[in-house]
């Protein structure tokens, strides 16, 4: 119909009402999940306010811990979301998921694969690629930092030593172990994951840096190189 507004903005909501000014007064812990959800999707549609729109996206999926591994496809199921709001959705996840990450890897103490599939298994084991990421370990074994490799598999021909090493040598760091994913939930390592363990544990000992073990995450099982004496 001429004239009918096609979405509604959280700026014609209530003063009271606006997420934004909720926020701003009395901090975000006073904000209820639709309302941050609303705060990043910003509008809503002709028949709903973007509250009211994050709410139902919300019900549909059983909470935030249903928005967690969703496609966009799946987020455009629910009436009124279409691509720009699922990308929006999509986006938050990922960065919730990486935050995430990052507060519990600092300062942890790794010791042993437990632990190290532990760190790593929320943010590898649903990835569509292979993604290596080594644990910088201090002389006490506990992580300096968690930087990623590479993207793609662990062909030679896409990890090398010294990108490996040059992570660790810049962080000091006394240790490390390799963490990698296998997509197809099978953790067997592939011969380009033992071809490459086997250089990259030699260079380690030529410069000092030494590597305690391999983890490969496949869902939910893991693999560790030292456990099979594969190292």
């Amino acid at each position: 119909m001429a004239g009918l507004k096609t979405n509604f903005t959280i700026k014609e909501l209530p003063e009271s009402e606006r997420p934004r000014e909720k926020l701003l007064k009395k901090g975000s812990a006073y904000l209820s999940d639709a309302e941050l959800l609303a705060l990043i999707t910003r509008t809503g549609s002709k028949q709903r306010t973007a509250v009211e729109m994050a709410q139902d996206l919300l019900n549909y999926f059983g909470g935030l811990k249903g928005l967690l591994d969703l496609s966009c496809e799946e987020l455009k199921e629910v009436k009124g979301i279409g691509t720009a709001k699922a990308a929006q959705v999509l986006a938050l996840v990922e960065l919730s998921k990486r935050i995430s990450v990052l507060k519990k890897q600092k300062g942890d103490q790794v010791s042993n694969p437990i632990q190290a599939a532990n760190l790593l298994a929320p943010e590898l084991k649903h990835l569509k690629q292979e993604v290596l990421k080594i644990i910088l370990l201090d002389v006490k074994n506990r992580v300096i930092s968690v930087p990623e490799i590479s993207r793609g598999g662990l062909a030679s021909s896409i990890v090398h030593p010294r990108e490996v090493f040059k992570e660790a040598i810049r962080r000091s760091s006394a240790s490390l172990i390799l963490v990698h994913n296998h997509p197809s939930g099978d953790p067997t390592p592939s011969l380009d994951d033992l071809n490459i363990t086997k250089k990259l544990v030699k260079t380690g000992q030529i410069i000092g840096i030494s590597i305690v073990d391999h983890v490969i995450i496949a869902g939910d099982k893991y693999l560790s190189f030292k456990e099979k004496d594969l190292l």
